[in-house]
């Protein structure tokens, strides 16, 4: 309902409540419905120096609100409550109160009196009894009506520090999971691209002895990410936070469970770097929120307008075509920045989601140990700086030869599953980094003595980016992998893996049709797939005889059936 309405409301609410008691005074009018001639009364409370004060609102509702009482012939004054003698209030009979709030909805200044006068012992208990009232609250938008989360309490510098290290992961009790994640030891960090390619992607492996970790082929290995040490020294310096400050988190509401990966006492440091996604894209919720703290005019519109509907074309444009984190969000608001108060951290910036990676290794040759394959993600937008991924870029950084370093992980059944029949031969297609779960499945599998393993691997130059090749060449050799590359960037003309589908495309059938083998696809989202299953439909079509439909039909019945699986990921 608009204010209006509630005005409206409010008036025709009062008019029925006095109808019955007032109903003796006042003559008829021509068509015999009676004149109110009651005693009404509209008291305005207002806070000194707030908008509704500044802007009139209160008054001037109280005052329109009096008007329309008067239309409808009740004899009505109205009057600020400062200026009413509140022992008089036995004698009223309808009071309507129009109240401007303040601070976190506190009543005003105007009104505490009043107030006061309301909850004094030696009022007699029926004293108001025939009181008839209502109360319309004007709120202001200037600050937020709704409590935090969690309230944020402050140690004092000198309270005893729990023994042990506070902000170190220790290893669980139970099997790793997202609430008890294993800080697992970076054992290497090797770049497996030449130095000149564009592109930097690393092998990285953890040691998780002692863990209870165990996982096959086709798993994936969660990791906690955290955000860099310039970053998080940036924010603290514009939200002028100390990071070794240390605090307690209290739920605002009972039955509102603390955040399980922040340690209690935990420091301001340890909440930026390890919780608070501070390099995310914001949401049109962190506008919202932010903008009920503003205490810059022309900041407060703008983000008033990012969160508005109307603006929604100019916040994609701000925010997420250019990718801008919440941190440069910060940055372009300061004014309002450093008004937020530490305790609604929480509700305005989510926390840091763990990343998921496919683990590219096989406990059978390498037990106790996780293998990865990182793209470190890096692009370009019409920002001067280019975006980097948090987890990729933290990952990248972690150089195990200056000391204990640890990463927060767990595992997590995959998707893709592998023939249990030793016999049954596997095409599996994963150019780029999708060749991770490739090379867990076939040292899984040559392991276990199984050959028939068929692999398309595809990237762009045999110099730059041909991840492990010493390794396939050398299984290659030994008579357990068949291997099919495709270097996009090599010759004029580009070759990509489905290109090489085609052009083995009797093998191809022969594995399918022959051998009933399982095929398996993995790697970027984009166009790949797409171009992949058009060539095994082709490779259908041209060596097994089908129409394009049957060919469409046949290779969704494989799907169906799980023996052609894919994972990909934008």
């Amino acid at each position: 309902m608009t204010s209006e309405g509630r005005r409206r409301q409010l008036v025709t609410d009062a008019e029925a409540a006095g109808s019955a008691r007032y109903s003796g005074s006042g003559a008829r009018c021509a068509r015999g419905h009676r004149r109110f001639a009651a005693r009404a009364s509209v008291w305005v409370g207002f806070p000194a120096g707030c908008d509704c004060c500044q802007t009139g609102t209160a008054q001037d509702t109280a005052e329109r609100i009096g008007r329309e009482a008067k239309r409808r012939h009740f004899q009505c004054r109205v009057e600020a409550l400062d200026s009413y003698d509140v022992a008089n209030l036995i004698n009223e009979l309808l009071v309507v109160f129009v109240c401007s709030t303040t601070g976190q909805g506190d009543p005003p200044d105007n009104m505490k009196m009043f107030w006061r006068f309301l909850f004094r012992k030696n009022l007699p208990p029926g004293s108001l009894c025939q009181l008839d009232y209502a109360v319309l609250g004007l709120g202001d938008s200037s600050y937020p009506n709704l409590p935090p989360k969690y309230t944020l309490h402050y140690l004092a510098e000198d309270s005893p520090h729990p023994d042990g290290g506070l902000l170190q992961p220790t290893a669980p009790r139970a099997v790793p999971s997202e609430l008890h994640p294993f800080a697992a030891r970076v054992v290497s960090n090797q770049r497996v691209t030449a130095e000149s390619h564009f592109q930097d992607v690393r092998l990285i492996e953890f040691d998780v002895t002692g863990s209870g970790i165990t996982f096959s082929a086709g798993d994936v290995v969660m990791i906690q990410p955290q955000n860099c040490p310039e970053d998080v020294q940036q924010f603290c310096q514009l939200l002028r936070l100390d990071p070794d400050r240390r605090f307690v988190l209290k739920p605002a509401e009972p039955g509102t469970s603390l955040p399980a990966l922040l340690p209690q006492p935990c420091t301001i440091r340890h909440l930026v770097t390890h919780y608070l996604d501070i390099s995310c894209v914001p949401r049109r919720s962190f506008f919202e929120l932010l903008s009920y703290f503003s205490t810059n005019e022309l900041e407060r519109e703008k983000l008033q307008e990012f969160s508005s509907a109307q603006g929604q074309e100019e916040l994609y444009s701000y925010c997420n075509r250019p990718r801008r984190t919440t941190l440069e969000a910060l940055w372009d608001f300061p004014h309002t920045t450093c008004a937020i108060p530490p305790e609604y951290l929480l509700d305005l910036i989510p926390r840091i989601r763990p990343r998921a990676f496919s683990i590219a290794s096989s406990m059978l040759a390498h037990p106790d140990r996780i293998q990865i394959l990182v793209a470190v993600v890096r692009y370009k937008t019409r920002l001067s700086k280019p975006r980097r991924g948090l987890c990729s870029t933290w990952l990248a950084s972690l150089n195990p030869e200056q000391g204990d370093v640890r990463v927060p992980l767990w595992v997590k059944k995959g998707g893709m599953k592998f023939p249990a029949d030793p016999d049954t031969p596997v095409i599996m297609i994963g150019p780029g980094t999708g060749v991770a779960p490739f090379r867990a499945a076939i040292q899984e599998r040559v392991a276990q003595g199984r050959r028939g393993n068929c692999l398309f691997f595809g990237c762009r130059q045999k110099s730059k980016d041909f991840y492990c090749q010493a390794e396939w060449e050398e299984l290659v050799t030994k008579g357990f992998l068949m291997l099919f590359t495709a270097f996009s960037r090599d010759q004029e003309e580009k070759v990509y893996v489905q290109h090489r589908i085609q052009e083995n495309r009797r093998l191809v059938w022969e594995l399918l049709s022959s051998r009933s083998a399982h095929v398996y696809l993995a790697g970027n989202a984009k166009q790949m797939p797409a171009a992949v299953a058009e060539a095994l439909q082709s490779v259908l079509q041209l060596e097994g005889g089908l129409s394009p439909s049957e060919a469409e039909e046949h290779l969704t019945a494989l799907e169906r059936s799980q023996r052609f699986q894919s994972e990909t990921w934008s």
